[in-house]
């Protein structure tokens, strides 16, 4: 197996082609020396790549970042935490279902303990609010970000929020073409690039509906169109082919934003999740159901 890189050198890597020549050579700084950038202010890494500190500001804030003092402190943090012990593992051809069983736990405990670690805890505050205040709540998502979207959509159904979760394109512009101020719209895609998602936010935000975008980390098309972007873990590499450890950090996300609604508003919706649990179970009985 490879060596896994930490989440921001990651996506840097990733997106180091599509980088402008001049930012190529902080990336490539970056890259090569994480650790010396730790002890650096902006006019020194400035000068060592041969570039000026707005360029320096200008590559921060691709990977969405405040700017460079952001950047340095979130990149000191992760290079500071333990190596995550379980690297993402590829499929190999004749693999028995005990390795097979082993590399699925390896990956989604990778993809859970990356995503945590590249959390801001402000956005996902700021988003938590936005849901809990919104008329109604727009869930976008295509293929695989389909499903996460589906399970969204079914634990806020649960707590009486007015939602749709449409995998069709047609009635996802439909829908998002009703919404207004005070309305909000999750959109859901590893890639950012997804371009039915990406029209479909883009629609919500004409309409005056709050945006929120759940991409993989780094810079993408949704992420820079969404009011409020999440970010999940980019290391999935072999694996991501079948989108399965990138769908766990999704899932994760969506289940930490769920928990902090109902932690947020407890004794509003509390009460509806016991009351739609009582009732699946009242009429489930009624029709025989186990």
């Amino acid at each position: 197996m490879k060596h896994i890189l930490s989440p921001i050198l990651h996506a840097v890597q990733e997106h180091f082609e599509q980088l402008p020549q001049q930012e190529r050579r902080i990336a490539e700084h970056i890259l090569t020396s994480p650790a010396s950038i730790v002890n650096l202010g902006i006019t020194g890494l400035a000068e060592k790549c041969g570039v000026s500190p707005s360029t320096v500001t200008r590559f921060c804030k691709v990977f969405h970042f405040k700017g460079f003092p952001d950047f340095k402190m979130k990149l000191a943090s992760e290079l500071a935490q333990k190596p995550v012990q379980n690297e993402y593992q590829d499929v190999i051809a004749g693999n028995d279902l005990r390795t097979i069983a082993a590399a699925m736990e390896a990956n989604h405990v990778a993809s859970i303990t990356d995503t945590t670690r590249l959390l801001d805890m402000n956005q996902l505050q700021q988003v938590v609010k936005i849901l809990c205040s919104a008329r109604r709540i727009d869930l976008y998502g295509v293929a695989t970000s389909s499903i996460v979207a589906q399970d969204f959509y079914q634990k806020l159904i649960r707590i009486g929020k007015n939602c749709t979760a449409f995998a069709d394109f047609h009635m996802q512009i439909t829908s998002a073409s009703a919404l207004q101020a005070g309305d909000a719209a999750v959109a859901i895609s590893y890639s950012g690039e997804t371009p039915e998602t990406i029209d479909a936010l883009r629609c919500a935000k004409d309409s005056g509906a709050v945006t929120i975008s759940l991409t993989q980390y780094g810079s993408s098309t949704l992420a820079s169109l969404a009011d409020v972007a999440l970010f999940s873990s980019s290391l999935e590499e072999g694996m991501r082919r079948g989108d399965m450890a990138s769908r766990i950090a999704q899932l994760h996300i969506i289940d930490i934003l769920f928990m902090g609604m109902v932690s947020s508003e407890f004794e509003d919706y509390v009460p509806k999740l016991e009351d739609s649990y009582q009732n699946v179970r009242r009429y489930r009985k009624a029709i025989g159901g186990k």
